[in-house]
């Protein structure tokens, strides 16, 4: 059973060079492998410390973002071919991983006993981060080729995951940020009400509520809730507060049979010639 394979690899044409004028070459790769695993906790603590607003323990000075749940999951790695840099990661919790780990994550900030007729083809994505420098179309595509190379690959038909906004902002007051992305996902973006979850925390900011904080005129819609969102996700409810990152998270819910046609056919077309090296896992 191999521990580290390619998943998507790069399109590099055979003898180009690792330096081009095209840009830097990406693979995607799937490990269960300690020392890359490490290595992801590693730059998934580089990111979320330099973000504004968050605050994540040292884990006794080691700087990596740690939790129970990582043991348990597929890491799925963007290398940097010209330069073998780790430049981005998720992670995927299959069934089988979440009865080991006790649940899923998103379980620690909602009721999601409305999941439970999906648990066995529901997969958990979570803890994704994306190196400065390499934040473009070309990685954030990739990723998510990956997930869906990974879905079509195991069988399974559910996506779940937790999408964090930042309650604190630079121009508005704490929270309207928040409260903007609430409404206008919600409004366009719902569940139907047998998915709906509930926060075991629910955002209040300096004392008010979601529904007191003046939206902005204009919400800043993060990047991976976008890419939820174009693939067809749904949220399924209001946000729970996360005090650690100092984030709203929500939580999002995607049918492969229901998602964009278009999209995934693009998506496919990135992943269309991987092989997973190394036989079955």
């Amino acid at each position: 059973m191999s521990i580290a394979s390619v998943l998507i690899p790069s399109d590099k044409p055979d003898g180009a060079t690792t330096a081009s004028s095209a840009g830097p070459r990406y693979s995607l790769l799937l490990s269960t492998d300690p020392s890359m695993i490490e290595a992801a906790q590693r730059l998934r603590y580089d990111v979320f410390s330099s973000t504004p607003g968050f605050a994540l323990p040292t884990n006794d000075g080691e700087r990596r973002d740690v939790d129970r749940f990582d043991e348990h999951c597929d890491h799925l790695l963007v290398r940097d071919d010209g330069t073998g840099e780790l430049v981005g990661c998720y992670r995927m919790l299959a069934p089988a991983g979440a009865i080991a780990a006790g649940g899923l994550y998103t379980a620690t900030e909602f009721d999601i006993r409305g999941f439970d007729p999906l648990r066995p083809s529901l997969v958990e994505m979570g803890r994704a981060v994306v190196r400065e420098g390499h934040r473009n179309g070309g990685v954030v595509l990739l990723m998510w080729a990956g997930i869906l190379a990974y879905l079509d690959r195991y069988g399974y038909d559910y996506v779940t995951g937790c999408v964090s906004v930042p309650i604190g902002g630079d121009t508005e007051p704490p929270g309207s940020q928040l409260r903007g992305v609430r409404d206008f996902i919600l409004s366009r973006h719902a569940a139907p009400p047998q998915y709906r979850v509930r926060p075991h925390r629910p955002v209040v900011v300096d004392g008010q509520a979601l529904d007191q904080i003046p939206a902005p005129a204009r919400p800043s819609i993060p990047a991976l809730m976008r890419g939820y969102l174009r693939l067809g996700a749904q949220v399924c409810g209001e946000p729970a507060h996360d005090p650690d990152f100092g984030v709203g998270d929500f939580c999002v819910l995607l049918e492969k049979q229901r998602a964009d046609t278009r999209y995934l056919k693009r998506l496919r077309s990135v992943s269309a010639a991987s092989q997973l090296a190394g036989g079955d896992r």
